[in-house]
């Protein structure tokens, strides 16, 4: 009978212990990272108070501190005196519990950072950055292009999917409805550099996929929405069918894209000139030695022979300026200031040009 009251004791010490546990993981991590640095610093600075001599020095007793409640214990430090081994036990029961609790907030803060990046509800802070909306395979091609022609470039997906579709760290996945302005900012269109919009092709009513016009409705819709609030921005939107284009008329779009279009036309004229769809991807990607490049005009070159000839002598060859492939035919005109020069070359002769 005399061990029954001396195992009630235990027992309510028990449960007293992990009540104080269930109520300090309970609380908010502000008060739980508040509570651990008081405890870490009042202890350090009373392990010194108490023990001058063994400690020699406030951060010695920090040190001493830390490896007690991490429970690594090195011994190059420890109390000597009864007060001093008192604030050890203290650490024991009090510190390592609160310690282990705030590693585990800090796991817990990690893996739902990661959950809510996965599945795009955090904002995006950066800027410069280039906006694609809705997700496709066009979508998933131009990210990997941009991925593969600035290696420093940032990437922000705006798309309606439960995860983000892409694995990659350059990439910011951003979920909401793209009609929608809040979803927008989050995605800092603001500060981007520029915006694509892309033909949807995740829409739950997989039937509407045949009806363009349904697609190019929603398109037309989102673009009217970023011309409302970000009308700064350079836009490229995809359409399924170039009738729908005069649809656009009351918003600003700076470039469109037919995609079946450019496909049949390739296709077509890969079957006239073998070998064609070959150089048009050449052109337009990174992966070989001629590319498509836009470089600034010098202050020596007055017409556009002066850049021909000088750009020919360098291994680049001068081909349109803006959307205008007929240079060859204006070679005595004086280039203009706000011209946009295009050029192949490979990316060394590039580098060179760019200084």
């Amino acid at each position: 009978m005399l061990y029954e009251p001396i195992n009630r004791r235990r027992w309510n010490g028990m449960l007293f212990f992990s009540k104080l546990l269930i109520r300090i993981i309970r609380m908010s991590n502000r008060v739980v990272f508040l509570a651990a640095a008081l405890l870490l610093l009042l202890s350090s600075l009373l392990a010194w108070l108490l023990e001058p001599d063994t400690f020699q020095h406030p951060f010695n007793g920090f040190w001493w501190v830390m490896t007690t409640v991490t429970t690594v214990g090195y011994g190059d430090f420890y109390p000597k005196t009864v007060p001093g081994k008192l604030l050890g036990v203290f650490l024991y029961l009090f510190g390592i519990s609160l310690i282990s609790i705030v590693i585990s907030k800090m796991i817990d803060f990690v893996f739902a950072y990661n959950r809510k990046k996965e599945e795009g509800k955090l904002r995006y802070k950066g800027s410069n950055h280039f906006v694609m909306i809705d997700w496709s395979k066009h979508a998933e091609l131009a990210i990997q292009e941009i991925a593969t022609s600035d290696p420093s470039a940032e990437i922000v997906l705006i798309a309606q999917l439960a995860k983000t579709p892409v694995d990659l760290d350059r990439v910011h996945y951003v979920q909401g409805n793209p009609v929608q302005r809040e979803t927008l900012e989050r995605a800092n269109l603001a500060e981007a550099r520029a915006v694509f919009i892309f033909a949807d092709e995740t829409t739950e009513h997989q039937h509407v996929l045949r009806d363009n016009a349904f697609i190019d409705g929603k398109t037309l819709l989102i673009a009217t929405t970023i011309e409302r609030h970000f009308g700064h921005l350079h836009t490229i939107v995809e359409v399924r069918e170039r009738e729908n284009i005069p649809s656009f008329t009351h918003v600003k779009v700076d470039e469109f894209i037919v995609g079946s279009e450019t496909v049949s036309q390739l296709a077509v004229r890969s079957a006239f000139d073998p070998g064609a769809s070959k150089l048009v991807s050449q052109l337009l990607t990174r992966r070989d030695a001629g590319d498509l490049h836009r470089i600034g005009k010098k202050p020596n070159w007055i017409t556009y022979r002066d850049a021909f000839d000088e750009l020919l002598r360098e291994g680049a060859t001068l081909i349109a300026d803006g959307d205008r492939l007929d240079i060859n035919r204006r070679l005595d005109e004086t280039i203009p200031a706000d011209a946009r020069l295009f050029v192949v070359c490979d990316q060394e002769t590039y580098r060179r040009l760019t200084g």
